[in-house]
């Protein structure tokens, strides 16, 4: 199938910048959506950022207009820039990807920001 797997996150000041990554492997031709959520502690898991089936681009509004996903013409990477960052955009970040028949998360990465 496809496995991904995130890196970049870390430990940033308010108001600093993290770029996240996503790798994907295997039958990445198959992945029809992606993108990237959330899970804060004790909350649920939410929608950070994602490009949709047909190609739109979807944002939290928490997020609008601080982040900014991109992801490279194979569509096998994809990338969650953030700016701006606030103590409570802290959460494990996810980046998923969907199609008709799975939907596939990575392994997560810590993102913290300290006031």
């Amino acid at each position: 199938q496809v496995q991904l797997v995130e890196s970049g996150g870390g430990l940033v000041q308010v108001g600093g910048s993290l770029r996240l990554s996503c790798a994907a492997s295997g039958r990445t031709a198959t992945i029809a959506a992606m993108g990237w959520y959330r899970q804060a502690p004790g909350k649920e898991r939410e929608l950070v950022a994602r490009f949709t089936i047909d190609g739109r681009i979807d944002y939290s509004e928490d997020v609008r207009d601080r982040f900014a996903i991109s992801r490279n013409n194979a569509r096998n990477r994809w990338y969650l820039q953030m700016n701006s960052l606030k103590p409570e955009d802290t959460a494990v970040y996810y980046c998923n990807a969907m199609s008709s028949w799975y939907n596939i998360w990575g392994q997560g990465t810590q993102v913290t920001v300290s006031a």
